[in-house]
């Protein structure tokens, strides 16, 4: 593969930082793709019930800005080891000490606190190691290694649940071995030769629009990632193994379409892919919310995995907003800082989106959660038109 052989030529930075991406994909692909039908077998939640907690799983997204300028002495790639091993902790308690809802709750905000202050660093540190106006095509290659671990994650839960007779604590012990070995291999990557401490708790007028289309951006993911696998798993009553099956199929349709988005934010600019997103989201929350009204339900039921895995694809459009905001910092030490701030900003919204969904599930029907969204990705829309680059975009590959 010419992404493979590229690899072999990069500096041994850019061959840890895309090996470290494969092993924490592979770790969260495991634990995140078994996470719904975990909780659906142990805990049987309502609508309502699913989407409160969002809350505590979300939480750590809103504090991640405070946690991050608490940890303001350690550089990015020392903070994303940390990271990684906070997400190893919560995904064993999850799988191994959940007595009950309770305590299973505490561990989930563990493990999301891993996760989250993983988000801004993950964009921080593939941009750090791009060549001067190929940021987007650095961050699609490295979406493509993630998108490789899913891939691969999901295919362990689906031939280990599907053949193997796998228990949810198998897949756990699994996700937590992948999540400790990329802590270890961050940790040999050299911190930045120039760690200058970032002020984070400062948000800047000269971002406003970042920090919009940050917080539309929450809204969004959140109907993604709880709404939308929850309508497979309580509509559909679909099984853990036919989420892994759409998880990896995302992941194999991922590693070619990740470069080629990369390739253009870089040539087309980041106006056009997220006001292009945000009407391709307009069809996908449509197809969501009629479909299963109006088809057959094996109609209705592919319609759905299609609508789900071009949401896959769409979340993806994220590494535009990272790159945007390169492009308009101000000085170097800012885009981590607002990057960071951006996450906090996303939860806060993506929290609210996630409550008010569940309250709208369970008194209107699950097809008003994604009406919901369609009435979000028209605020998208409009927002992404808005974007206007200090100066010419870099179109040179």
């Amino acid at each position: 593969m010419p992404l493979i052989e590229r690899l072999r030529k990069a500096p041994r930075e850019l061959i840890l930082f895309a090996t470290v991406s494969l092993t924490v994909g592979v770790g969260y692909s495991i634990s995140d793709s078994i996470f719904n039908n975990f909780i659906n077998s142990k805990f049987s939640l309502s609508g309502f019930q699913r989407s409160f907690l969002e809350l505590p799983r979300e939480l750590p997204g809103f504090l991640v800005l405070f946690v991050s300028a608490m940890l303001w002495f350690l550089c990015s790639r020392r903070l994303s080891a940390v990271s990684m091993l906070l997400g190893a902790l919560g995904a064993g308690l999850i799988g191994f000490a959940s007595s009950d809802y309770t305590v299973m709750v505490i561990w989930l905000f563990v493990y999301s606190m891993g996760q989250h202050l993983y988000m801004p660093l993950a964009s921080t540190i593939g941009m750090e190691l791009a060549h001067e106006g190929q940021t987007g095509r650095r961050l699609g290659q490295l979406n493509s290694i993630r998108n490789m671990a899913t891939i691969i994650g999901s295919f362990i839960v689906m031939v280990g649940f599907g053949y193997l007779g796998f228990t949810f604590q198998h897949a756990y012990l699994i996700a937590v071995i992948a999540l400790v070995l990329a802590a270890v291999l961050m940790f040999q990557m050299k911190p930045e030769q120039k760690h200058t401490p970032r002020v984070f708790l400062r948000l800047r007028k000269e971002y406003r629009l970042y920090y919009a289309l940050a917080i539309i951006s929450g809204a969004r993911r959140q109907i993604f990632i709880t709404f939308a696998p929850w309508v497979l798993v309580r509509v559909f009553n679909q099984p853990t193994q036919i989420m892994a099956t759409l998880y990896t199929i995302g992941g194999v349709i991922g590693i070619l379409f990740q470069p080629l988005l990369g390739k253009a934010i870089d040539h087309l600019g980041e106006r056009l892919i997220l006001s292009g997103e945000a009407i391709l989201l307009v069809f996908v929350c449509l197809g969501y919310s009629l479909a299963p009204s109006v088809l057959p339900q094996g109609t209705a039921f592919y319609v759905v995995c299609v609508c789900f895995l071009i949401d896959q694809m769409l979340f993806s459009v994220s590494m535009a907003r990272s790159t945007y905001m390169k492009k308009i910092a101000r000085q170097p030490a800012d885009i981590q800082a607002t990057l960071t701030a951006g996450v906090t900003l996303d939860h806060i919204f993506s929290i609210g989106a996630a409550l008010l969904g569940g309250l709208i599930w369970n008194t209107f029907g699950f097809q008003y959660v994604f009406l919901m969204g369609v009435i979000i990705a028209v605020i998208n829309f409009f927002t992404a038109l808005r974007i206007r680059l200090p100066q010419a975009d870099s179109k040179t590959i």
